[in-house]
């Protein structure tokens, strides 16, 4: 039951973590495409809460994902090498959204909204191989 109950919890919040990562470099492309000081005061207030809210989310998903590999006796296997290889590249995305969010609050931002929408994909794609890792467990 406690197996169930924390790899539970894990799934809710690695699913909230990624509503932010998602979200968070959504925020940039309207960033860098805005120059109004109102609509840029906003949006810097809106990523500076989003970014606190899931770095907490991100940080105990990751626990309670090493929780559930160390402490159950978790399946080991290539495709658990593979994941958390990705998972350790969420982690630096996360960290280097936060650079971002900086260089926006200070008015250093030097990428386009173009740039954005492209990093906004990474993601999207790390899910999907990290769905299929644990759903096939190819390797």
């Amino acid at each position: 039951m406690l197996y169930l109950s924390v790899k539970a919890l894990h799934i809710i919040l690695v699913t909230s973590w990624f509503a932010g990562l998602f979200y968070l470099p959504r925020l940039f492309v309207n960033h860098a495409m805005v120059s109004d000081k109102a609509t840029l005061e906003r949006l810097e207030l809106m990523e500076f809460k989003l970014y606190r809210f899931m770095t907490p989310l991100g940080i105990l998903a990751v626990a309670l994902g090493m929780w559930l590999w160390f402490g159950f006796g978790f399946e080991w296997g290539g495709w658990l090498h593979a994941k958390t290889a990705l998972v350790t590249l969420l982690i630096v995305y996360h960290l280097y959204c936060g650079r971002l969010m900086r260089a926006f609050a200070e008015g250093r931002n030097t990428r386009s909204h173009v740039w954005y929408r492209f990093f906004n994909e990474v993601p999207v794609l790390v899910l999907f191989v990290v769905v299929f890792l644990v759903v096939l467990k190819p390797f």
